[in-house]
């Protein structure tokens, strides 16, 4: 194990314990935290003073059916989605008549609770819940819209349906929202835009999605399942960088908004393992050329593959994006690499200025990469938060740096810290 030192570079200011988030933005002195679980929604909190973080404001949920772990604020409104909770667990639950009927067979006899849960790899007592999705579906996927003018007393404005298991991360700006979500007749989830010019009625604009996703029209995905589907993507200027899971990334003209246009791509799946989960252009050029970075996000680790990581692109021509860098993080580089927890790269902040990322690196806590030579991008701090009370390891999740440059860090199960850089 690692005798590293926790943080280099970088101190706390303050720690909140929270239920897990995420995402985290801050806005003129106020931190939003969309919540990972049930029946914790979205959370307020002033940081004006950020050494004294107050919770001002908490939105709860129903019922254990969705979660609304994103969100975006613009102004005086704030947009989070609704996403069927457990989604990719409970999915397996459509195998369950033919996994029943299996194990009947070959045991003489009705399979008990735990070896169903055991054939589905879903937990035992997640299987009512399964029964339910399997005989009822879920139809409350979408997104809805707030009055946040009033930080104290969020008010619902909207509700958006869309289909399938609805929402996951998305973009927003002063007048529309970038949707990533399933909709009817595709496979996986795509772009679908909304005017927020009323923000109490939200109207689709355009829809874009990656040839093969459009079942209803006819289109056959070449690969299995949900492993090419849009993560989100996020607008600069009349572009959009969109980050297509399995399908690496794509570049898309948005000059037009009612007709989007694939004008790059970039996919490096295979030989890379994990899927990539966002990409952004940055404020830096290389020998006077464009550059962007793009971050995968770790999931089950297989020994002798890379973790996820970061990689820095050459993106002046986008009809020919060629890499130019990456940075990886070594397990001896965090004291809770082997615990057993995720490992490795899952998110930086979206809007970079400067030389710096900002990167949330699920147990190797927040990182900070120089990239100021996109070719040899280097470290030059870190804050490992220790994991409160029941967890083995810290999972930061999401990471948003505000216009004083303090850092806030959201953990998946649990806390949100606040930290300072120090040269």
């Amino acid at each position: 194990m690692s005798t590293m030192p926790l943080a280099q570079h970088m101190t706390s200011v303050a720690r909140l314990d929270l239920p897990g988030g995420g995402q985290v933005a801050v806005h003129d002195g106020y931190a939003y935290v969309g919540h990972m679980k049930p029946p914790h929604g979205t959370s307020i909190i002033d940081v004006r003073d950020p050494k004294r973080p107050r919770p001002v404001a908490t939105i709860d949920l129903p019922d254990e059916a969705s979660h609304t772990h994103k969100l975006r604020v613009v102004g005086d409104l704030m947009v989070t989605n609704v996403e069927m909770n457990d989604r990719h667990a409970l999915r397996r639950g459509l195998g369950l008549a033919d996994a029943e009927a299996r194990l009947a067979a070959s045991l003489g006899r009705a399979p008990s609770a735990s070896e169903l849960a055991r054939t589905l790899a879903v937990p035992e007592d997640l299987l009512p819940r399964l029964r339910h999705y399997v005989a009822h579906g879920y139809d409350r996927g979408g997104f809805k819209v707030w009055d946040v003018a009033d930080r104290s007393r969020p008010r619902e404005i909207a509700y958006v349906r869309t289909g399938g298991v609805g929402v996951h991360r998305f973009d927003m700006d002063e007048r529309y929202a970038y949707i990533s979500t399933e909709m009817d007749g595709f496979q996986g989830n795509i772009l679908v835009v909304y005017d927020l010019a009323d923000p109490a009625r939200p109207s689709e604009v355009s829809r874009w999605w990656m040839p093969g996703q459009n079942l209803a029209a006819g289109e056959t995905p070449f690969w299995p399942g949900q492993r090419n589907r849009l993560h989100h993507a996020m607008r600069f200027g009349d572009e959009l960088w969109a980050a297509v899971w399995y399908a690496g990334i794509r570049v898309i003209d948005c000059a037009d908004i009612a007709n989007l246009r694939t004008i790059g791509a970039y996919d490096y799946h295979p030989p890379f393992p994990e899927p990539t989960h966002t990409v952004v252009p940055v404020p830096l050029r290389h020998h006077g050329r464009q550059v962007a970075v793009a971050v995968d996000e770790e999931h089950d680790h297989v020994k002798g593959q890379l973790h996820g990581g970061l990689w820095l692109l050459d993106v002046e021509d986008r009809a020919d994006i060629r890499p130019l860098g990456m940075f990886h993080l070594s397990e001896l580089d965090s004291p809770f690499a082997r615990t057993g927890a995720r490992f490795g790269a899952h998110q930086f902040q979206e809007r970079v200025e400067g030389d710096r990322l900002y990167c949330a690196w699920f147990g190797g806590g927040v990182r900070v990469v120089e990239i100021k030579d996109p070719t040899a991008p280097a470290e030059v701090g870190w804050y490992i938060p220790e994991p409160f009370a029941g967890h083995t390891a810290p999972q930061s999740n999401d990471v948003f740096v505000d216009d004083r440059g303090l850092v806030y860090v959201i953990d998946r199960n649990r806390g949100l810290d606040i930290v300072e850089p120090r040269n």
